[in-house]
């Protein structure tokens, strides 16, 4: 069971989640299930999400992802971080139905912290960290865009 640090003064109908350091699966579908239960789900600092396993076996896959279809033809291979966890997301929502297209309408993914966001108090979502892995291999989702070609540069 995921577990959450809700603060007193934050809105049931809004949560702003910091993914720094989350795992992108377990984040994704709590995302996916909060958005499913009608909150407006905001994640800030998308490009500092990890992809659990060996990073040359990560990019080999995302690489030959990339490298299978014709550039201007589906399937659709986002290059942006925030583009990349949102469609993570989405994958895990009935987006092909009614429900799931309107529900996706309510996640927002950025990179970095907008300006917009920067006073509001975001929250960590518990069991769902780096710190859960059994070892030390994983990828961070701005080093899986950068080497499939993504232009964004990023502060550190």
């Amino acid at each position: 069971m995921v577990k959450i640090f809700l603060n007193q003064n934050m809105e049931l109908g809004k949560m702003i989640i910091d993914a720094k350091d989350s795992i992108l699966g377990r984040l994704s579908s709590y995302a996916a299930k909060q958005a499913l239960l009608g909150n407006k789900v905001d994640i800030v600092n998308c490009e500092e999400i990890v992809v659990s396993g060996r990073k040359h076996a990560i990019l080999k896959e995302y690489i030959r992802r990339l490298h299978r279809k014709a550039p201007t033809k589906a399937p659709y291979f986002y290059r942006r971080p925030d583009m990349f966890v949102k469609r993570t997301i989405r994958g895990m929502l009935p987006f092909k139905r009614a429900r799931g297209r309107e529900v996706i309408k309510n996640i927002k993914c950025y990179v970095g912290v907008p300006e917009n966001l920067r006073n509001e108090k975001s929250l960590k979502v518990e069991n769902v960290g780096v710190e859960r892995l059994h070892s030390a291999d994983f990828l961070k989702v701005k080093d899986i865009c950068k080497a499939v070609g993504g232009k964004i540069n990023y502060k550190a």
